[in-house]
This record gives structure tokens, C-alpha cells and sequence, in this order.
């Protein structure tokens, strides 16, 4: 990509991007789905999309759409909060004792815009080109305390500092877009589909200023040089890309079989958070698959039944476990390993593992109302969240593990279409220690809702 068309995609995705607010999604951070029809299933229905959106869940899905306009608004509502317990040494001893809180998260309400275009160029040929967001997380947590000792395990008392963290006003501010075109075509029974995919993230974050001992900065400079990029430095922006391969087998005339695949996105670093992030800011998209099978069961009834694998575990500053740090030669454990500091190349990231989840999804219509369309579906996949690492996922407390799902449609006789859906993800509950005082125990909190309308023509 030239350095021209390199700046013009910047422009227009950062301008997209800016429609789009900064939400925390369900299953760890990547949404329950794309598009109103496949959200309505849970997510389910890569081996039969209807909609031009589908073809950001399978590329292949492009040729199987006919010429259509998607576009959609979700109002998504996330509820976070956490809660930490008494501690039996209040900050004693070298420990950094939480509270005890119990604070929710502001910011409860955000729009997600979408939009996708499909064209038809022959019988089995066709493109399209989507934009959405899928992916992010938002925190801020105004109150709260922190105790500890400026000098650690040292001669000075105990402070008791204002801040989830002791350092004011605490949070996080990721949000994700994506621009595709797809290409895809069609032999036989066999449909297949290649995107390129551009992908623009902002992050912020806000009061986590007291683990400046903790980085790389400070530890190779011996305690003499602070971090410059760890926190309250205002929004950064990261670009890059990758690609997305998919293919849709119409196995027999009621069966269909859908393999899609992204490859992780190679990401610009965040250099405002050089000193948070491992690898000096890296903050790439993980790799995710999706495997779908549908079955057309009768005239009126279709079932779907979806896997989808995301390697969250593969990026280190997601992925990185928070005991990694006593390895740092600053954090007080004795480690000699400046990598192991926050921003170093084995820096701390929030511990999540690989997470899988299955969908199950139902579109039915009924006789008596033509042009109706109704669909429903559930789904779940264990949380990401490890409880050892529970204290720094206060900043991303993605727990929830099951989402329900209904959605209606219908096609008017101008062929036009609207559609809307429904989700809801139960409260979810995860409890561990505090990593830097075991003596207190930290539960993160979180369920959510979302409405979406679109309409197609």
C-alpha cells in the first residue's frame, strides 16, 4: 500500500471510527456477532447467512446474499462493577490492598453502527465491502481507595490513596472498527471468500499510575528514570490488517457446512502506552476461527450450530499472566529480568486464556404471517478470565458467559427489509486474590443487554 492510499484509509477509518463509541463486548472482547440476523441467533449461522453483513463472519457468504444494503444501529448496554474485601494487612508489609470497594462502572449506554454492501458481478462472482466494530472494552470507576507504602516493604507508613489503584479516576478505553472487501465466488455446491481486513483501535487509560515501579523504564534505569507512557496520556491510535478466508459447502439440500478463519491483525503499537503494554506498547487482534453447521429441517424451520475458537492467550499483552512480574527486578520478588517488567517483550498482560464458544440458532417463520421471520438462540463459552489475575481485570472484567438471544424480521413488498434483535448475558461472577495482597479477595461483575435495528433493501 503506498504512502498515499495508506494516509486516505487512516482518514476514513478513523473518521468511521469515530461513529462507533467504546464498548466492552461479550465473548471476551469480541461481540456475540455481526449483523442483526446472525446476533439474533447468538451469533450462530456461518454456513447460511442471508444478509450482505454476513460476510464479515464468512468471507464466502458474499456470493450467496444477491445485491444487498445492510445497515444497522445496536444500543448495547454493559453492567461491570467490582468488589474487593477486608485485607488482613491493609497495605502492610510491601502489599497493595484495594479498598475494601465496591464501585460500579459508569458509561452504561453505547451506539455501534454497522454497514455492509453486497454486488453481484456474474453468477458466481461477487464482492463485498462491510464496516463495523467488533471488538473493545470500557471502564471508569470514579471513588474508591488503595493502601499501601510509597517505599513498599520500607520504613514510611501506609498511605490510603483516592482511586481504584490510588491514583484517581481508573479505567480503560479500547475500541475496535474494521473495513473489509470481500471477494468470493462460487463452483458448484462450493462457495469460498477472501477479505483483506483493515482494523483502526484507540485506547486510553486512566489511574493505574502507582505500578510505575513495575515497568521497564524504571527498572533498567535502576529507580531513576519514571515511565513517561503508562497512564493518563490521553487517547492513541493503532492501525493494521490481516485477511479472513471462508468457504460454504451445500453438503445435500438441507445440510451446509461453514469454515471461516482471521488471521491475527498485525497492529501498530500504542507508543502513549509503551510502558503498559509488553513489547513496547503491542497490542495486536488475535486470530479467531469459526466452524458452523445448518440444517434446513423443514419449509419453515432452519437450526444452526456454531464453534468459535479466538486466541486471545497468543497476544502477550492480553495474554501474559500478572505472575510473570516477580520476575521484574523492581516489583520486589528478587527477578533480575528487565522483560519482565510492564512494557518489557514478557511484560504483564491480563492473563486470558483461549476462549471457545458454542452458539445454537433457530429461524423459523409461520404460515399465517407471511414475510415474518423469527429467530432465537443461546450460547456459551467459558469466561477468559484466570482468578489468579482477577485484580488487573478490574480494568476488563469480560466475564459473562451465556447470551440469549430472539430477533424479528420483515420483508415488506417492496423487497425492502427491517429487522431487530435482542440480547441479554446473565451475570457473571469471578473471584481470586489480589495478586499484591493475598489476604483480600477481588470479584468482578458483569452482565448486559443490547437492542439492534437494521434495515436492508
Amino acid at each position: 500500500m503506498t504512502e498515499y492510499n495508506t494516509g486516505l484509509f487512516r482518514v476514513a477509518v478513523a473518521a468511521a471510527l469515530l461513529l462507533t463509541t467504546h464498548v466492552h463486548a461479550t465473548n471476551g472482547y469480541f461481540t456475540h456477532g455481526v449483523g442483526t440476523h446472525n446476533k439474533a441467533m447468538a451469533g450462530a449461522g456461518t454456513a447460511s447467512p442471508d444478509q450482505a453483513i454476513d460476510a464479515a463472519t464468512n468471507p464466502a457468504a458474499a456470493i450467496l446474499v444477491g445485491d444487498r444494503l445492510d445497515l444497522g444501529l445496536a444500543l448495547f448496554s454493559p453492567q461491570r462493577d467490582y468488589q474487593t474485601s477486608a485485607s488482613q494487612i491493609n497495605g502492610n508489609f510491601g502489599a497493595f490492598t484495594v479498598g475494601p470497594n465496591s464501585i460500579d462502572s459508569d458509561n452504561d449506554v453505547f451506539p455501534i453502527p454497522y454497514a455492509a454492501k453486497a454486488w453481484q458481478l456474474d453468477n458466481d462472482r461477487a464482492i463485498a465491502l462491510m464496516f463495523y466494530g467488533r471488538g473493545g472494552m470500557n471502564t471508569e470507576y470514579n471513588g474508591g481507595t488503595a493502601s499501601f507504602s510509597p517505599d513498599g516493604p520500607g520504613p514510611l507508613p501506609v498511605f490510603t490513596f483516592p482511586g481504584t489503584f490510588g491514583a484517581g479516576r481508573t479505567g480503560v478505553d479500547l475500541s475496535q472498527a474494521f473495513l473489509e472487501l470481500a471477494y468470493a465466488g462460487k463452483q458448484g455446491s462450493l462457495a469460498w471468500g477472501i477479505a483483506p481486513v483493515l482494523a483502526a483501535q484507540v485506547f486510553e487509560a486512566t489511574g493505574v499510575g502507582n505500578f510505575a515501579g513495575f515497568t521497564r523504564t524504571f527498572a533498567a534505569s535502576g529507580g531513576t528514570v519514571m515511565p513517561q507512557n503508562l497512564t493518563d496520556r490521553g487517547h492513541d491510535w493503532s492501525f493494521g490488517y490481516g485477511i479472513k478466508l471462508g468457504v460454504i459447502w451445500q453438503a445435500s439440500g438441507t445440510i451446509s457446512l461453514g469454515l471461516s478463519y482471521q488471521s491475527r491483525l498485525e497492529m501498530d503499537d500504542f507508543d502513549k502506552y509503551s510502558d503498559l503494554f509488553a513489547r513496547s506498547g503491542g497490542f495486536d487482534i488475535p486470530a479467531s476461527t469459526r466452524l458452523g453447521l445448518s440444517w434446513q429441517t423443514s419449509d419453515a424451520l432452519q437450526l444452526h450450530f456454531d464453534i468459535e475458537h479466538s486466541q486471545f492467550g497468543d497476544v502477550d499483552s492480553v495474554g501474559n499472566p500478572m505472575a510473570g512480574i516477580v520476575n521484574c527486578p523492581t516489583a520486589g520478588f528478587g527477578g533480575t529480568n528487565v522483560e519482565a517488567c510492564l512494557g518489557g517483550k514478557e511484560g504483564m498482560g491480563f492473563g486470558w486464556d483461549d476462549m471457545t464458544t458454542y452458539k445454537l440458532g433457530a429461524k423459523w417463520s409461520v404460515a399465517d404471517l407471511p414475510g415474518w421471520i423469527f429467530r432465537a438462540g443461546v450460547s456459551y463459552g467459558e469466561q477468559p478470565i484466570p482468578e489468579s489475575d482477577a485484580v488487573i481485570n478490574i480494568l476488563a472484567p469480560a466475564v459473562p458467559e451465556q447470551h440469549f438471544t430472539f430477533g424479528v424480521s420483515h420483508e415488506r413488498e417492496n423487497g425492502h427489509e427491517w429487522s431487530l434483535s435482542l440480547m441479554y448475558a446473565p451475570e457473571n461472577e469471578e473471584t481470586g486474590p489480589n495478586f499484591f495482597d493475598p489476604t483480600q479477595q477481588v470479584k468482578l461483575s458483569m452482565s448486559q443487554f443490547e437492542l439492534e435495528f437494521s434495515y436492508s433493501w
